[in-house]
């Protein structure tokens, strides 16, 4: 699975949710900050303005936790929602996101609509991942365009390399001269390129990962403590069990109750 496929994939904790309206007169709609979600707003037909965005049929827009108010002065059809997320593990490639994501795909909103529109059978297993399209079109086009950053390390070929190569064995004994060689870069500049790009060195990075998907791991499964940590490259449950306290503040055991 890709960098940005997994990022998408293990940041979730639940099911992305949506509702449609059709606004016949003019309104206006505030919207508070909601923590622990990507909030997202999609326009079906006609226009509508967001802050200081007027936005048109097939407009996505990506909101990362902000407070933020749309109106329109003409009938519109709108589609908004929001993707459930950790906050406490929010991947940095996420935080990095403006506060307002700004996309355009007219094909994947027409399919949207309508299964929305007129539910039919499988439509409420086809509306989720609908709704991972247009998240996915939206980060994806961030990305082709920021110069800086998180969007920039997944454009740079040796940085990505390196990522995807964690993302695949989170558990292999990496080290920076492994990573580095796998990259095609000298040890000392790989080091300096992706903390240039990502904001943090390989092996923090790399911990950050494993102890993120050992948390998703805790929560949804009961496999035994031995296998989590092997899962994550920790040859014994007394170092695994450390690393995650030191991460979480709390052991894995009282972690995975408590979830």
């Amino acid at each position: 699975m890709d960098v940005l496929s997994d990022v998408i994939t293990v940041m979730r904790t639940g099911t992305p949710r949506s509702a449609r309206f059709e606004r016949r007169e003019p309104w206006e709609q505030h919207y508070p900050p909601v923590p622990g979600s990507l909030g997202f707003h999609v326009v079906v037909s006609g226009t509508c303005r967001l802050e200081d965005m007027t936005l048109q049929a097939g407009d996505i827009v990506v909101v990362s936790d902000q407070e933020h108010t749309m109106s329109g002065e003409s009938p519109c059809v709108t589609l908004c929602g929001a993707y459930e997320v950790d906050p406490s593990r929010l991947h940095p490639l996420l935080r990095s996101l403006p506060p307002l994501l700004r996309t355009s795909s007219p094909s994947a909103v027409s399919l949207l609509n309508a299964e929305l529109a007129y539910p039919a059978l499988g439509s409420d297993a086809l509306v989720p991942a609908m709704l991972d399209v247009l998240l996915v079109h939206a980060l994806r086009a961030w990305c082709t365009t920021v110069g800086e950053g998180w969007a920039a390390a997944l454009r740079d070929h040796p940085v990505t390399t390196a990522l995807q190569a964690m993302h695949d064995t989170p558990a292999a004994p990496w080290t920076v001269a492994k990573l580095a060689a796998t990259a095609g870069l000298s040890r000392a500049t790989f080091a300096r390129r992706f903390t240039a790009y990502t904001g943090q060195p390989p092996l923090t990075y790399l911990t950050w990962w494993r102890m993120t998907l050992a948390a998703r791991v805790l929560r949804s499964t009961d496999a035994p403590l031995s296998s989590v940590a092997a899962g994550v490259g920790y040859a014994s449950e007394f170092a695994f069990a450390a690393a995650f306290k030191r991460s979480f503040g709390v052991a894995p055991g009282r972690y995975r109750r408590s979830s």
